[in-house]
């Protein structure tokens, strides 16, 4: 099996360098080709490994010893499990979906086999973190998908914005990554190995351990090297305050976005907590640290999606509170409800950015949803797989969406832990924001008056991420070259504006992947809810301390997934799904008017949330600007000053003043060398006479 393991994460490599090294020489379609047969290969060995792991062969092992001081072994090895088959299985699934709509979605931009290359090597970065089996390999996917990341969001380099994008993306990151390099060290440093077996084994006997890191007193071990461990979750799964690079992801395009946001990247730090499950359940403290800062990102950045008017933009703030949703359930214990959800979100939350792609290309690269309506009649798949999305993410019953999101809710509510009031009270009230700004943006695109130009114009009111690079002719809509302001206070340089007339369905390349999509979105949950959550499908793989009994509190309620299904209907987060759906029915087709009266009568609060909390103007004033401010001190004070100032430009003063000094002896006479010589012997016996005579 080990060769079946190294398929898996190095055909999706070998596309990538094919594509990528030798893309014009080999031409579009064998890149396109080469790419999406490497991932499909790795799906086929994935699903192999995933049903050998559950038939009870599991593997852990070193593959190659990179270096070796002292007795510390820095090596690459995989683990194999069935915590790491389901990651595999989502991963490949997932990306062979963006591969496919790809084809159609990027067929006339000029970077298509860059894209393509970059894509598969995304996929090869987020394989060797979920299989590696020591910290090292861990943080080297880590980094992979970071960088990854950066090149995709700013794929489009031309356009400032994206540019914008991928270096805020990039830099938040390195703050997160800081936190967890310094968990990597504590763990090097205290356990004596980076390998995940022989540190969870020496866990119990550090975990009375304190250390006192800034000598303020005494701090738990495990403690301080969860949450430094957590805080590189934060970064790379978009975590409260860490979250602000993931909305402006979307400059990259569609399928990148599905990508990062669905199965790669924001499920890394979701994934590394579960994988760390050892660890964080020997201090409550870390537990209730990651269930309140994932329970404000649930809550919270729901709230931001309900103002959004760029279509992506919308479900890009649904990703944010779903990923809050995961954490708080990590936090809780339940790390395979964590999990489940992180399945389960993948395949809708994939479903609903391509479906986003699909309406973009349908309205001729317009994003703003206030252009649209009606959209139905012309885009009937996209228009039914959009909405069996929406209701996977709100929780409908029998949804797969359902199944765990209500786990996850009931989960927390069984937790004893510190701020799981809190955490219960945000996940409850997102159930209805969740709702509302899903419904809101369905019913804006796909149902009531249509918006836009019939005559055959369709305006570029949108955030424009995906308009740079596509021979719009493609899609019967005539590119000019534009620059329009869009709503989020940034120019959009080679905006499209179609003038192709009606909107249209995409084709089958785009529409394939969201019907197959679609079915996991609605059945999965049912089908997987028993053995990943209360079966033994991570027995032995994820460990939950006998004290936190949330899962063992579930387990006591469940009888069946249709029992469940049945049950949903008489409990509060079934009612407050129904009310978010008729709230936004009622104020975007029924009477459009209140909306616009809500915003007028709550300006503050509008003006709050369209400027995101501030938090980007804080993070560009106190953290920007203050690296500025230092900065331009250290330039003025430590190097004008002191540097070129005292050490530099002073002591060639110094020797000018000395030289000038010397000068002045230095006539050329020689009565003036003789009386200095006279001087100097009168001077040396005053000195050395005395000393004689002692």
């Amino acid at each position: 099996m080990k060769t079946l393991y190294l398929i898996v994460p190095f055909a999706p490599l070998l596309g990538a360098l094919l594509a990528g090294l030798f893309g014009r020489q080999i031409g579009r379609t064998l890149s396109h080709v080469v790419t999406i047969a490497g991932v499909g290969v790795s799906l086929i060995a994935s699903l192999v490994v995933l049903q050998d792991v559950l038939a009870g062969n599991t593997f852990n092992g070193s593959l190659y010893t990179w270096a070796l001081i002292e007795n510390i072994t820095f090596e690459v090895g995989f683990q194999i499990d069935t915590l790491t088959a389901t990651m595999m299985c989502v991963v490949t699934s997932v990306s062979l979906m963006v591969h496919i709509y790809t084809i159609g979605y990027m067929q006339d931009d000029p970077g298509y086999q860059r894209f393509f290359a970059y894509i598969s090597l995304f996929t090869f970065s987020m394989l060797m973190l979920v299989m590696s089996n020591n910290f090292l390999q861990l943080f080297f996917g880590w980094e992979a998908v970071g960088l990854v990341s950066y090149l995709l969001i700013g794929f489009w380099y031309q356009r400032p914005t994206a540019i914008y994008a991928n270096l805020k993306a990039f830099l938040v990151n390195r703050v997160g990554d800081l936190g967890f390099l310094l968990g990597i060290g504590l763990v090097l440093t205290w356990f004596g190995s980076l390998n995940y077996a022989e540190v969870f084994r020496a866990a119990p006997e550090l975990a009375g351990k304190t250390i006192n890191p800034l000598g303020m007193g005494e701090w738990s071990l495990l403690t301080v090297t969860c949450i430094c461990l957590f805080i590189g979750a934060m970064g790379k799964s978009a975590q409260f305050p860490l979250h602000v690079w993931l909305p402006d992801s979307m400059e990259g395009p569609t399928p990148i976005s599905a990508l990062i946001h669905a199965a790669t990247m924001v499920t890394a730090g979701i994934f590394m907590v579960a994988r760390m499950s050892p660890l964080f359940e020997m201090s409550e403290t870390a537990l209730s640290f990651v269930m309140v800062i994932g329970a404000i990102t649930a809550l919270f950045m729901g709230f931001l999606g309900i103002v959004q008017n760029d279509i992506k933009r919308v479900v890009a703030y649904s990703t944010l509170s779903q990923l809050g949703y995961m954490t708080v359930a990590l936090g809780a214990s339940a790390y395979s409800v964590a999990i489940f959800h992180l399945m389960t979100h993948a395949f809708f939350k994939a479903l609903l950015f391509l479906a986003a792609g699909s309406v973009i290309i349908g309205m001729h690269h317009d994003q703003d949803i206030r252009n649209m309506g009606g959209l139905r009649k012309y885009m009937p798949i996209t228009w039914i797989t959009s909405l069996l999305g929406s209701l996977a993410l709100i929780g409908t019953p029998l949804f797969s969406g359902f199944y765990s999101k209500d786990m996850i809710i009931e989960a927390v509510r069984s937790s004893n832990l510190a701020g799981a009031g809190f955490a219960s009270f945000a996940v409850l009230a997102g159930v209805f924001v969740t709702a509302f700004y899903s419904f809101r943006m369905y019913f804006l695109v796909f149902h009531g008056k249509e918006r836009f130009d019939t005559s055959g114009a369709a305006h570029g009111h949108g955030h424009g991420s995906d308009a740079h690079g596509h021979d719009a002719k493609a899609h019967g809509a005539k590119a000019h070259d534009a620059k329009a302001h869009d709503d989020h206070g940034h120019d959009n340089h080679g905006h499209e504006h179609g003038h192709g007339g009606l909107p249209h369905e995409s084709p089958w390349v785009i529409t394939l992947p969201l019907v197959l999509l679609a079915i996991p979105s609605v059945l999965i949950g049912a089908f997987t809810i028993g053995p990943m959550l209360f079966g033994d499908v991570f027995k032995g793989v994820i460990f939950v301390d006998p004290s936190h009994g949330a899962m063992a509190e579930l387990a006591k309620h469940f009888h069946g997934a249709g029992a469940l299904a049945l049950h949903a209907f008489q409990t509060l987060p079934f009612w407050l799904a129904v009310a978010g759906v008729v709230a936004a029915y009622y104020c975007y087709l029924v009477n459009p008017a209140l909306p616009e009266a809500i915003r007028r009568r709550f300006a503050a609060v509008h003006t709050l949330l369209e400027n995101k909390y501030y938090l980007d103007r804080f993070n560009e004033i106190v953290f920007a600007g203050g690296a500025r401010l230092l900065g331009g001190g250290l330039w003025k004070v430590g190097d004008q000053s002191i540097i070129d100032g005292a050490a530099v430009n002073g002591s060639a003063r110094l020797v000018g003043w000395f030289a000038q000094l010397l000068r002045t002896v230095q006539s050329g006479y020689i009565y003036h060398y003789a009386i200095a010589m006279i001087v100097g012997v009168a001077l040396f016996v005053w000195w050395f006479v005395p000393m004689l005579k002692r």
